[in-house]
């Protein structure tokens, strides 16, 4: 597909051109909400996805957007969802973000049904909302358990029935800057056609990076394979900051049996409607693992618990709706000590708890994928799940009412974006956190291409020459008895980062994965790729493994500067949380080819906003 403005190449042969006010890179929920918003503000807007529309990493979102609608609950409201996202994440957010996130979330839920999303309904016809880990309140609007897909349904069927200029199969590997004045500024970017090889240049003042996470530089991860932390590499590389790199969010659940599907996501939904956490002893574990202050609302005996399933307003909910990092490590420990189940997991019950039909249907993906993938019937047994990565909490260091970066022109919404989970991400709030910022984050996009619809700053020939001979490299390479296979390399990188980067970390495991990574780096100066031009998934992950490298190290490199146990961040040698860490930030940028880190204070939160926690 290749739509757009089909003006003659301005670059020389083999460079097919297009000029856009709003380019958007990345076709999830935060890309395609921000095509809508910048094109709802009269910009000429493109999106640009690695894959296929419709098949963004947004559908693997399955529990439900976070919104509190009141629905099931009157006493709900923004202010117990800010303090609950707040709390989730370790007091390290960016506090306006988690303000405006609370405050807006319910209009963006209202806003997708007016658009011909479907979601469940409760016995008086509103939009159901189910419970989650660390919310206090059942506050997810849910679609069984294929919440993600309904909202990419839904998105994808607005933005075709919009007019917007989609480019499927084809990968930026660059922004383009002018560098003359104060501050970079975004003048468009490159790419190429995944399928042809053939070369593209978009021009823009404005581009939105909506590219998701890091998971494919692990071993074990419910990521897919377009989740190589392009837009973070591509902001580093433009002159923008990163913020919170340490902080990767490992999921709970994700299936460990059989070895084919090892890491494939096991949602939340499961222990929201019901289901308990078991050791290979038949013992409910987590309630040996309840943190302090969460003991207040969380139940400490199976009674309170069971209670709780009874008449939720009355009693404490059940430790398996701890926030994410705490479970993921109280399972993890279990299998440390010796108590896990036969492959390597925990055994995750719903089974004794839940008739078989209220599970096909309150849980229809997850029946399905475990009959399919892992021949287990979870209504009649229970499933094996261990932790698996999931999300990167760290991202672009953005504005939090605008989501521009330090980069004139360049915006980021979603996972590529950080601050506003800080430390850890409560489940739920991922799917609201790309409505409610990739809308503001193209609405934004849009007024600044307004405001320099006058004064376009151009790409340099030079740029695109660069960019292309960048990309070609490894085909260029002599086999000189030195040449390195990309799958090779990658293969050893995801062997780094879950042995030495995983969800328990220590400072010479961190040290020696610096080293590692920097013989990586060297490794894939080296890289040959064979064949052409054409479909050729060597080459592409070649070009993909330079944003890869660059990402883990910046998680590597702040995951050794912070001395404190804090959310996903867990250091073996400094287990607890530290009052001083919990006031900065670390922020990365890069140098020539060298990333720099620097501490940041925190934002500070409004005494109105501090009232909240007083009582919680």
């Amino acid at each position: 597909m290749d739509p757009g403005d089909e003006t003659e190449p301005s670059y020389g042969t083999g460079f097919e051109t297009h000029a856009y006010d709003v380019v958007v890179i990345g076709a999830g929920g935060a890309g395609l909400r921000a095509a809508i918003a910048a094109h709802d503000a009269g910009a000429r807007v493109a999106v640009v996805c690695k894959s296929l529309l419709g098949k963004a990493h947004t559908v693997m979102a399955e529990g439900g957007i976070a919104a509190a609608m009141g629905n099931v609950y009157a006493e709900d409201g923004w202010q117990v969802h800010f303090r609950d996202t707040m709390r989730g994440g370790k007091m390290l957010n960016n506090w306006r973000m988690a303000q405006l996130h609370a405050q807006e979330a319910p209009e963006r839920v209202m806003e997708l049904e007016e658009w011909g999303a479907l979601f469940d309904r409760t016995p008086d016809g509103l939009i159901s909302q189910r419970d989650f880990g660390g919310h206090r309140f059942a506050r997810l609007a849910h679609v069984g358990d294929r919440t993600g897909l309904e909202m990419i349904r839904t998105l994808q069927q607005r933005t075709v029935a919009l007019g917007i200029d989609v480019f499927m199969e084809c990968t930026v590997t660059e922004i383009f800057t002018d560098r003359s004045g104060p501050a970079p500024t975004v003048t468009g970017a490159f790419g190429y056609w995944r399928e042809t090889g053939r070369f593209v240049v978009f021009e823009a003042p404005s581009v939105v990076l909506a590219t998701g996470g890091i998971g494919k530089s692990y071993q074990v991860t419910s990521n897919s394979w377009e989740y190589t932390g392009d837009g973070h590499a591509l902001a580093l590389r433009a002159g923008a900051s990163l913020i919170n790199m340490e902080f990767v969010q490992f999921h709970p659940t994700g299936m460990v049996w059989p070895p084919s599907v090892r890491g494939i996501l096991v949602t939340e939904s499961v222990r929201g409607d019901g289901g308990v956490l078991r050791n290979s002893e038949g013992e409910r574990f987590m309630f040996d693992y309840i943190p302090e202050y969460f003991k207040a609302e969380t139940a400490d005996t199976v009674e309170e618990a069971e209670g709780w399933y009874a008449d939720k307003k009355n009693n404490r909910r059940p430790p398996e709706l701890l926030p994410r990092d705490e479970v993921a490590r109280a399972i993890n420990s279990e299998i440390k000590a010796g108590r896990g189940s036969p492959h390597g997991g925990v055994f995750l019950d719903i089974a004794s708890r839940r008739d078989a039909d209220f599970i096909r249907r309150r849980l229809p993906s997850m029946y399905h994928q475990f009959k399919e993938l892992a021949d287990v019937d979870i209504t009649a047994e229970p499933m094996e799940v261990g932790p698996t990565c999931h999300y990167v909490m760290g991202g672009v260091e953005v504005d939090a009412d605008t989501e521009r970066s330090k980069v004139v022109g360049l915006y980021a919404a979603g996972e590529v974006a950080g601050g506003m989970h800080g430390s850890n991400r409560l489940g739920g709030n991922s799917l609201s956190d790309l409505l409610v910022f990739g809308r503001r984050a193209g609405h934004n996009a849009a007024y600044h291409a307004y405001g320099a619809a006058q004064d376009r700053p151009r790409i340099r020939d030079e740029e695109v020459r660069a960019a292309a001979d960048a990309a070609l490299a490894p085909f260029r390479l002599e086999e000189d008895g030195g040449a390195e296979n990309p799958y090779t390399v990658q293969k050893d990188l995801q062997d780094v980062m879950q042995r030495l980067v995983g969800i328990i970390r220590k400072a010479d495991e961190l040290t020696e994965s610096l080293a590692e990574i920097g013989r990586l780096k060297e490794r894939a100066r080296h890289l040959l790729v064979e064949g052409h031009r054409q479909y050729n998934p060597g080459w592409h992950l070649a070009l993909d493994l330079a944003n890869m490298l660059l990402v883990s190290e910046c998680v590597a490199t702040a995951a050794l500067a912070r001395e404190e146990s804090r959310g996903g961040h867990t250091r073996d040698d400094f287990p607890g949380p530290d009052p001083e860490w919990g006031a900065r930030n670390l922020v990365l940028t890069l140098e020539g080819d060298a990333v720099r880190l620097e501490q940041q204070p925190l934002p500070v939160m409004p005494d109105q906003l501090k009232t909240l926690f007083e009582d919680a």
